[in-house]
């Protein structure tokens, strides 16, 4: 590191010890300025005048003041102009004294807002102005009290585009801050929508296809001795279910492996409401009692709606063949103007209670594809007995992100 700027860096770490600094340097030299008389040929008298007891310990008073600009900057700037004032009525002229005021003005200046920094700054020069008209005999426009004047009007517009861009940089930094926590927040916030996605998915995927399993092979271990053939045809659904449920397994992972968008994995490998017949004929050959119905006019669906509406009917179906399977289930697709209506019911066994939201992994699942296309979602056991999933999935929206 250079040394001047490692000097620049402890001045800055240590204010006291670098106003100290200046407030020393500043009452030496005032201590030690000769009388110099104006040179030949000047425009108007700059005569050093030499210091008395007064100005003496008029002096020491200023620069000691000095040290403390930083803490209390108006109270400073006031013992600085009311010293400089009482300098001049004791017969004082030109002085390293000066610069006192204008260091003070300008530590006012680049601490407060313009409006009060310029009010400031025209009252000390207005104090100044009327103490050389009065005291030393001056007048208004005289080239000394411009002199003395000007220098005020320096330090304030110094100190005032100081504290501007101190302020200024402040902003940035703060910008630049806060889209820092706004870009981790939405990291965050993407990792946890992608974590709930995958789950969601795989979910959706294996829960079907180990539920058929699940009852394939309680019915193969039923009639395994007594009706091999039908058990071993049990067991051949069996094998179909794994390697469905194989595939579309291995087909979810590489999608989610692959750099892409969210829309590829919301439309593959899942199918839309064509693929209707296929899911309520895997349920019946699992010995689910099952029908279903079309009401309006089938059309093709937004993939995300296709997919959300094939989802929440295979997750339906899914926990009734798990909690209920001798139960009857009913199927109900209402294709409206606006919106595919899915209704999916059963006629188990359950504790009457109205219609809730749910609470299982399932339930939340299918909540969530419902309103991931701007759509409702309701499930609950119902009052005659049984248990109703219903969805209401607008076709002229986009789906959320």
């Amino acid at each position: 590191m250079r040394p001047l700027t490692w000097l620049r860096q402890e001045l800055r770490s240590r204010p006291y010890v670098a106003d100290t600094i200046l407030a020393v340097f500043l009452y030496a030299s005032t201590l030690l300025t000769p009388d110099a008389p104006p040179p030949p040929g000047a425009m108007w008298r700059v005569q050093m005048q030499p210091l008395t007891a007064y100005s003496i310990a008029l002096a020491t008073i200023v620069c000691g003041a000095l040290v403390f600009r930083r803490r209390w900057p108006r109270a400073v700037l006031a013992v600085t102009v009311t010293g400089f004032v009482a300098y001049l009525m004791v017969g004082g002229g030109r002085s390293p004294l000066d610069l006192a005021l204008g260091i003070a003005v300008y530590t006012v200046a680049s601490r407060y807002p313009r409006r009060d920094v310029w009010a400031y700054g025209g009252l000390v020069a207005l104090v100044v102005t009327v103490a050389k008209v009065v005291f030393v005999g001056d007048t208004w426009l005289a080239p000394e009290v411009l002199a003395q004047v000007a220098p005020i009007g320096m330090a304030t517009a110094i100190g005032d585009a100081l504290r501007s861009r101190r302020a200024y940089v402040a902003a940035i930094e703060e910008r630049a801050r806060r889209a820092e926590e706004t870009r981790e927040e939405e990291a965050e916030r993407r990792v946890m929508e992608e974590r709930l996605h995958i789950a969601r998915e795989l979910h959706d995927v294996l829960a079907h296809h180990i539920a058929l399993i699940n009852v394939q092979a309680q019915v193969a271990a039923h009639l395994l001795a007594t009706e091999p053939e039908q058990a071993r045809t049990a067991l051949g659904h069996v094998r179909h279910a794994g390697k469905e449920a194989l595939d579309e397994l291995r087909t979810t992972v590489g999608l989610l492996r692959r750099p892409g968008s969210r829309d590829e994995l919301l439309t593959e490998p899942a199918p839309g409401l064509d693929r209707l017949p296929d899911l309520v004929d895997s349920f019946t050959t699992a010995g689910l009692r099952l029908g279903w119905l079309i009401y309006g006019d089938p059309r093709p669906l937004p993939a995300p709606v296709g997919l959300a509406a094939f989802r929440i009917v295979q997750e339906a179906l899914t926990n009734v063949s798990k909690h209920a399977p001798q139960a009857t289930a009913t199927v109900r697709i209402d294709y409206a103007s606006d919106a595919v209506v899915v209704d999916v019911a059963d006629d188990g066994e359950s504790d009457p209670g109205g219609v809730s939201s749910g609470t299982g992994h399932g339930l939340i699942g299918m909540r969530e594809r419902a309103r991931s296309v701007g759509g409702t979602f309701v499930a609950g056991p119902v009052e005659d007995g049984g248990f109703r999933v219903h969805a209401v999935l607008p076709t002229s929206r986009k789906s959320r992100p």
